[in-house]
């Protein structure tokens, strides 16, 4: 196989940009901002009441094997922080791991979704956080000898797992695919702090769970816009 050959064998990969100037209007590939939702979708909250953070979102390009045309967007708690800790039974994920409890929380502080549908944004903007624009560049993720993907802000290509690789099978029973790394220390630029907690980092921005990397699993199967398993790595 020629090196050309072994380039257009790879899964689509797109290296992810923030923007450095603010939005002035709704966007479908935003830190913060607008989120577009879907008809059967609420903007999320968390179990202690308040509204989930708008972290990011994007249309997932076409080519994107699984998820291409997909519109995903990322909500966190800015004040419950903390890695994630997957529940099993008979070798799976837990029915509806998205809302099972978390280790001293009765429910997750988080919320993934993959929105088939999202046609609309949101009537108010992420309050709590710059709205930033992101702009995907298609790039060619090779693996390493370890098979190991680039360490960035990407949809698409191969994880770069900081430690042993992790797979999960959906409650479904369908097994998870990887769909969007976060890298480790990625910095969300907020517009006013949140509540003091003693893991902040910054009064300028913001992490996803305590700063790790963090890789994406879905389900693709679709079998529900949540199932989406946030894996977190150091």
């Amino acid at each position: 196989m020629s090196e050309s050959q072994a380039k257009q064998a790879l899964p689509a990969a797109y290296e992810i940009e923030v923007g450095a100037e603010p939005l002035e209007g709704p966007a479908r590939n935003s830190m913060g901002g607008r989120p577009f939702l879907d008809g059967s979708q609420k903007w999320p909250e968390c179990f202690c009441g308040r509204r989930m953070a708008l972290f990011f979102q994007f249309d997932v390009p076409a080519d994107v094997e699984f998820f291409g045309g997909d519109h995903l967007l990322v909500f966190h708690c800015r004040t419950h922080n903390d890695a994630t800790n997957p529940e099993l039974v008979d070798g799976r994920l837990v029915p509806r791991y998205w809302d099972a409890p978390q280790p001293s929380y009765p429910a997750p502080f988080w919320r993934v979704l993959l929105l088939r549908d999202a046609r609309l944004p949101a009537a108010e903007a992420e309050p709590t956080l710059r709205a930033l624009p992101l702009k995907l560049r298609p790039f060619v993720d090779t693996p390493d000898e370890l098979g190991l993907g680039a360490a960035t802000f990407k949809v698409g290509g191969a994880p770069s797992w900081a430690q042993e690789a992790e797979h999960y099978a959906c409650a479904c029973g369908t097994d998870l695919v990887f769909v969007c790394q976060v890298p480790e220390g990625m910095e969300i630029a907020v517009r006013y702090e949140r509540p003091g907690r003693p893991d902040d980092f910054s009064t300028e921005f913001d992490a996803l769970f305590l700063g790790n990397e963090n890789y994406l699993l879905a389900c693709p199967s679709h079998c529900d816009p949540a199932a989406v398993w946030p894996v977190n790595q150091n």
